[in-house]
């Protein structure tokens, strides 16, 4: 039983992963910013943050626009983007009971509300 939940948490956390990567892929090249004038340490974690929920929701985003083709608006990037980034944390970091219950609420909202966007505009109403 362990070893199964063990390959199912792997298993979401690589496709969360593949689909950062996919999302890498869409995005055009852009210079390199200068990190010696940031304005430090949190500044940079911040741009990980954001840069990394980017890609993942462009990722999720061209999928879910493979799937519907091409129904779905570029303004869901970052809501997919940010969710994905959430829950990648959650499956990684595996937070204490409590707090994974509460964020666990947080997300299964998020996901719901997320989907019903989806459908709205997938169905353009």
């Amino acid at each position: 039983m362990k070893d199964r939940k063990h390959i199912v948490v792997v298993a979401l956390a690589g496709l969360l992963l593949g689909v950062a990567a996919l999302g890498v892929a869409q995005v055009e090249s852009t210079p390199a910013p200068d990190t010696a004038s940031a304005a430090g340490v949190v500044d940079q974690v911040l741009t990980f943050i954001d840069s990394a929920s980017t890609y993942l929701g462009k990722g999720l985003l061209y999928v879910l626009n493979l799937i519907t083709k091409d129904r779905l608006s570029a303004e869901l990037e970052k809501p997919l983007g940010y969710l994905a980034f959430i829950t990648l944390l959650l499956i990684v970091f595996g937070l204490i009971d409590f707090a994974r219950k509460v964020i666990w609420v947080g997300i299964v909202v998020g996901w719901v509300l997320l989907i019903v966007r989806i459908v709205l505009d997938a169905l353009k109403v």
